[in-house]
């Protein structure tokens, strides 16, 4: 088949358990559980003890399946990550990157309390050290463009940059928070009061541009200046 999954599809709905049940416990049962929990209140909220109950069963039930808190999270981020896909014989590389960025940032939307685990968590474990299903968006990707004729040193580099700008483009895009949504002058809703005028006058400037933010626009624009650099840049694929 022409698309390749990044790890398994999540699971039906009637599948799932979320909540008290009386089916088997599974692990893909504890982490769809831990997910919801995550979801709702955050890393924080989740214990071995509150995902217990929440599948309705001991704590060791969970244990048996998932030895601590690190390893549910990995997990999370796991099942989340396998929603990815990416069709490596795609012949035009830029386009399927553009779906693959698209994808990427819907499922940060979907679940914006574990883009941590999306984002920041996976840098702080060796590569190599990483869950399966967070390393395939990489093998995958380096797939597609050595396929496309980039070399392998290229195609890690398009990657790299393309998670980059992806992971700081999310992150930005969740931290956007509005101070004070009852006022409408954008300088007091952004909190640009605080800033000497004299000290950041580019910054006081755009202000109105700043309360216009659209996440979506601004990630077209951004795979816009990323991908045309890339092109430039590069030598482009070897034919």
């Amino acid at each position: 088949m022409a698309e390749r999954p990044i790890g398994r599809q999540k699971a039906q709905s009637a599948n799932r358990v979320d909540g008290r049940g009386d089916g088997p416990v599974t692990r893909t049962v504890v982490l769809d559980a831990a997910l919801a929990i995550i979801d709702r209140e955050g890393v924080d909220g989740l214990s071995m003890r509150r995902l217990a109950e929440a599948v309705g069963r001991d704590p060791m039930v969970i244990y048996r399946h998932l030895p601590n808190k690190a390893a549910v999270l990995d997990g999370v981020a796991e099942i989340v990550f396998e929603q990815l896909s990416v069709d490596v014989t795609d012949t035009d590389w830029a386009t399927r990157l553009r779906v693959v960025a698209r994808d990427f940032r819907r499922l940060a939307l979907a679940h914006p309390r574990v883009v941590p685990l999306l984002v920041t968590h996976p840098l702080a474990t060796p590569l190599g050290l990483r869950p399966a299903a967070l390393v395939r968006p990489l093998e995958a990707i380096l797939e597609l463009l050595t396929r496309a004729g980039f070399s392998g040193a290229d195609a890690l580099h398009i990657y790299r940059a393309l998670f980059g700008f992806l992971y700081g483009h999310v992150l930005n895009e969740l931290q956007e928070i509005v101070e004070r949504p009852e006022e409408t002058d954008e300088v007091l809703r952004l909190g640009l009061y605080r800033l000497p005028i004299e000290q950041f006058p580019l910054v006081r400037e755009l202000a109105p541009v700043l309360a216009a933010y659209d996440g979506e626009l601004e990630l077209e624009r951004g795979l816009d200046i990323l991908l045309t650099g890339l092109t430039a840049t590069l030598s482009g694929p070897v034919r």
